[in-house]
């Protein structure tokens, strides 16, 4: 019997019991699969053979893989694809990779780089393509979409529950490995985490119990609730010290800061003599502030040359994304936020949240620098907001609170036919038609207040990253404003981090919204409460690999 036979240690031949079963000795060889055939290779050819050693059949490829469900992945000169017992193609068409058929679907990557699924007759299962698609598991495989994150599809290649993941594994014995953006977890068929608790890893569940290494190193067993159940190996890295890096925080926003401010940053690279010469620093001085950087991994050493490193050099003041601003007001002006974190909190009802963005708007210098902070941020993380809108491509948007217009140029660029109008405070407007030039003849700016009338209608109204400044008070004010510029069916656009519901993430940035301006991040139940009362419904919440998720609401 074929399922007797083994590979030989030096992969040459197949043997049973460790005697070689025919006298051919090939470059390598694979295990035998059902009908009985192996994959063997010899120079630049492979083909399969029957465990007398005899080739299955006379056609060569350049690489040949087992047989599943009756089908094996081949690759040739035209590409790959999949054949039968007898060295036939199964179908005509030819991929840039094949996967192997599990339950009659297999993964293919077409020419363009895309995965999908196709049945064996070598049909798509579904229209979508994807980043990535990998194998299904019963009647579910995990995907990766455009940007990054991934969701699972069943066998028409219809969503199995549309919530979206840094990672993600397909359901073995009811529960799914999943990654957030705090760690791993274990996820139900309905998408939601079983269990509150992050990991550093997981391992599938078995007989109700896993194997989870946590974010300090330990290994522990856990249950289906993810309490632990025996611990294997304790922290390698003590609480007592974790916390005592956790309260010096500070150190590091206050260096990168007086890093930022000495213009030790824009000089690199140097020597430290230079640097101290440059930047009125003492030579001691300098060589302290580049060590302690260097363990922040934002400079390097080579030989008497300082140089910033990749992380370092979005301080630099031209970069694209630069963070040199935020560096200087995460260190001052927000720092300085928290003192009253305490009456805050109190139940005390005479503390007041600050106006930041009255501060902001009296002075024009740290005005400036406080939209180019928020421009950075915009820049990096909205990329692929536009896309996840899945806008007609025809409508009229309503930008409100957007700041420079960053989101608003994005979302001219996926969407040509568009138009957008950025509602903003009059110093912004005013700050922008001095700073740019508008290139783009669809879009336009208003000035105008978000809790005023609008006096404008749209097709939708995008509010990206406004909502969490305001307590829900003054929310419910800014969606009836949004609800006012539309008509029913058309959607509202918001863009925001959700905290989870079953993870303690974002309550950290929670308190400096709380701080700086009032605010609150929120779960998608909150949003959808509030959507309700102002006249809009949840349809759905599209997340991207950036932080912030994209809620659609439609006016009711």
């Amino acid at each position: 019997m074929w399922k007797d036979i083994t590979v030989s240690d030096d992969g040459t031949h197949h043997q049973v019991d460790g005697s070689p079963i025919y006298s051919q000795r090939f470059d390598s060889v694979l295990t035998f699969h059902d009908p009985g055939l192996a994959p063997v290779r010899c120079g630049v050819e492979a083909w399969h053979i029957f465990a007398d050693g005899t080739p299955a059949y006379s056609r060569r490829f350049m690489q040949t893989f087992g047989f599943y469900n009756g089908l094996a992945a081949v690759s040739g000169k035209r590409g790959w694809s999949h054949i039968y017992p007898d060295g036939k193609y199964a179908y005509k068409q030819h991929y840039a990779w094949c996967g192997n058929f599990q339950n009659e679907r297999c993964s293919v990557r077409d020419l363009d780089g895309l995965y999908f699924h196709i049945d064996s007759y070598g049909k798509p299962l579904y229209e979508k393509r994807w980043r990535y698609a990998g194998d299904y598991y019963g009647n579910i495989a995990a995907v990766q979409g455009d940007d990054g994150s991934s969701t699972h599809i069943d066998a028409s290649g219809k969503f199995v529950h549309n919530r979206w993941y840094i990672d993600l594994d397909v359901f073995h014995k009811g529960f799914a490995r999943a990654r957030e953006g705090t760690g791993w977890t274990h996820i139900r068929p309905d998408g939601f985490p079983a269990y509150e608790r992050r990991f550093a890893s997981v391992e599938p569940f078995y007989n109700g119990q896993a194997r989870v290494e946590c974010h300090d190193g330990a290994l522990e067993v856990i249950n289906e609730k993810g309490q632990t159940i025996q611990e294997l190996r304790p922290p390698l890295q003590s609480e007592f010290a974790s916390l005592s890096s956790d309260m010096v925080g500070f150190w590091k926003t206050k260096t990168i800061a007086v890093a930022v401010k000495l213009g030790v940053i824009e000089v690199l690279p140097c020597s430290e003599y230079e640097m101290a010469d440059q930047c009125s620093l003492n030579v001691d001085g300098a060589r302290r502030i580049l060590h302690a950087l260097g363990e922040l991994n934002l400079v390097s050493y080579n030989g008497d040359i300082w140089q910033l490193t990749k992380r370092g050099d979005y301080l630099r003041e031209n970069h694209p994304l630069t963070l040199k601003n935020a560096a200087l007001e995460y260190a001052e002006p927000l720092s300085r936020m928290w003192d009253e974190l305490a009456d805050a909190l109190s139940v005390k009802e005479d503390w007041t949240p600050p106006d930041i963005f009255g501060e902001v708007a009296q002075d024009g210098t740290r005005r400036i620098a406080h939209h180019q902070m928020l421009q950075s941020y915009a820049l990096h993380d909205y990329p692929s907001i536009p896309r996840a809108m899945g806008l007609d491509g025809k409508e009229h948007i309503i930008d409100a609170a957007g700041g420079l217009g960053t989101l608003a140029k994005l979302m001219l660029a996926e969407y040509p036919n568009v138009s957008v109008t950025v509602l903003e405070r009059p110093e912004v407007v005013d700050q922008v038609l001095k700073e740019q030039e508008n290139t783009h003849s669809r879009l336009f700016w208003k000035v105008g207040d978000i809790f005023d009338s609008w006096e404008i209608g749209a097709d939708a109204v995008v509010l990206s990253r406004v909502l969490h400044d305001w307590n829900d008070s003054d929310v419910l004010v800014i969606l009836k404003r949004a609800r006012e510029a539309l008509i029913a069916g058309s959607h509202l656009f918001i863009v925001e981090m959700l905290r989870p519901e079953s993870s303690f993430a974002g309550s950290l940035c929670d308190l400096h919204l709380l701080m700086a301006t009032g605010g609150r991040e929120r779960t998608e139940q909150e949003f959808a409460k509030l959507l309700d009362c102002a006249g809009f419904s949840l349809k759905e919440v599209n997340t991207v690999a950036a932080l912030p998720s994209v809620l659609v609401g439609m006016a009711i």
